[in-house]
């Protein structure tokens, strides 16, 4: 009797985690490349390890067909009203988020929270999760442009700047390629670097960005078109990062004094003119230590330090951890002095659900069915 238990458990330790099972909800318009940028993470992990780790289904409110901001049709793989056990609900959004979200979609994400589903937002479709009131009080990612939108609607809502954002159960992208680093961060997080990193090597990516990173959100966007003035200054210290011009010059340039200079600065970007100078330089010596292969000498002088020792001094102060830590992809022991750190995590784990009819294939089986003849199936192993 006692071998029997034993070989019963043993075979139920064995078993391979069901696979976890995710519905992209397509809001009108919305962006085909996000929507891509997250899904393709998905069908790799299941080809590298030869297996459906994931499952996906596209979801519409009727499940008719539905067009993409470039003019395409998409017909999903049904309505929200399917019977799916879903472990998460992606909002996939694009142009014009807040003529695209109806009362319905707002009605289904909420029982989906009711459900304890975890919830994710890419491109613009966090202003969906936000009109139905689940990003009170979360960090949360959208595209640029939606970002000074969003903070006037939704004032209990963390905007951030980051590229993606993690927090708790939810997970948001700001759109364009962000949706592939979040994902693949997801993936690492429940299986393992090995897997993100060959997904990463399958799609030619010379890196993982992580959730410090941030957007480049143009100063005109931010600034609008009342200060010609601090734009022009802007541009100017863009170009001049290898030559620092003094800001004095500076003034000159734009004919303003140094007094209004710095009041410029203070009023409209928080900060002195040399702090953001100073900003502007090392967000570019990450950006070389990162994606190339210059040393950190020729990195430093690129970005105007006249020194190794102060150009390290300077970038652990900012970026929390020395130039020679990042370039080997160690974790800051601190977060940046301005970014903030997200509030927490989410890890893509089954969630128990009470049983629901038989699930439809999905388009996972049929890509890992066709992929199984390629050099690269099952090629890289998991720990479970």
């Amino acid at each position: 009797m006692a071998t029997s238990t034993q070989a019963s458990s043993s075979q139920t330790s064995c078993k391979e985690p069901a696979p976890q099972t995710l519905g992209f909800l397509l809001l009108e318009n919305f962006t085909l490349f996000s929507l891509a940028s997250a899904i393709e993470p998905l069908r790799m992990a299941n080809q590298l390890a030869g297996r459906e780790l994931y499952r996906w289904f596209t979801l519409s409110v009727d499940g008719g067909p539905i067009s993409a901001s470039d003019g395409l049709r998409v017909t999903p793989d049904g309505a929200i009203t399917m019977p799916l056990a879903l472990d998460m609900v992606i909002v996939c959004g694009g142009v014009g988020p807040a003529r695209a979200v109806q009362r319905e979609h707002v009605s289904w994400l909420q029982s989906q929270a009711r459900l304890s589903r975890r919830l994710g937002g890419i491109c613009t479709g966090s202003w969906a999760l936000a009109k139905a009131g689940l990003l009170d009080g979360y960090e949360t990612s959208v595209h640029w442009e939606c970002i000074a939108a969003m903070r006037e609607s939704f004032p209990r809502t963390v905007l951030t700047t980051r590229l993606f954002s993690i927090d708790r159960d939810r997970a948001t992208a700001s759109g364009g390629t962000a949706p592939l680093d979040m994902m693949l961060t997801l993936i690492s997080r429940e299986h393992g670097r090995d897997l993100s990193a060959g997904i990463s090597e399958m799609f030619i990516c010379d890196r993982m960005r992580g959730e410090n990173d941030h957007q480049r959100v143009p100063l005109k966007h931010v600034l609008g078109t009342t200060q010609p003035k601090l734009l022009e200054i802007v541009a100017l210290m863009e170009a001049n990062l290898e030559e620092p011009i003094a800001l004095e010059e500076l003034a000159a340039y734009v004919d303003v004094s140094r007094r209004q200079l710095e009041r410029l600065f203070q009023k409209y970007l928080d900060c002195s003119p040399s702090r953001y100078y100073l900003k502007l330089r090392l967000t570019r010596a990450r950006q070389l230590l990162k994606q190339t292969s210059m040393s950190i000498i020729e990195v430093a002088s690129a970005c105007g330090f006249v020194s190794t020792p102060h150009f390290s001094k300077c970038y652990r102060e900012f970026f929390g951890l020395p130039p020679r830590e990042e370039r080997l992809g160690v974790s800051p022991l601190r977060p940046p002095v301005l970014p903030e750190q997200p509030a927490g995590s989410l890890l893509l784990q089954p969630v128990a659900f009470q049983p629901v009819p038989e699930q439809p294939i999905s388009a996972a089986l049929m890509a890992l069915d066709q992929a199984r003849g390629e050099p690269t199936y099952a090629s890289v192993r998991l720990d479970h």
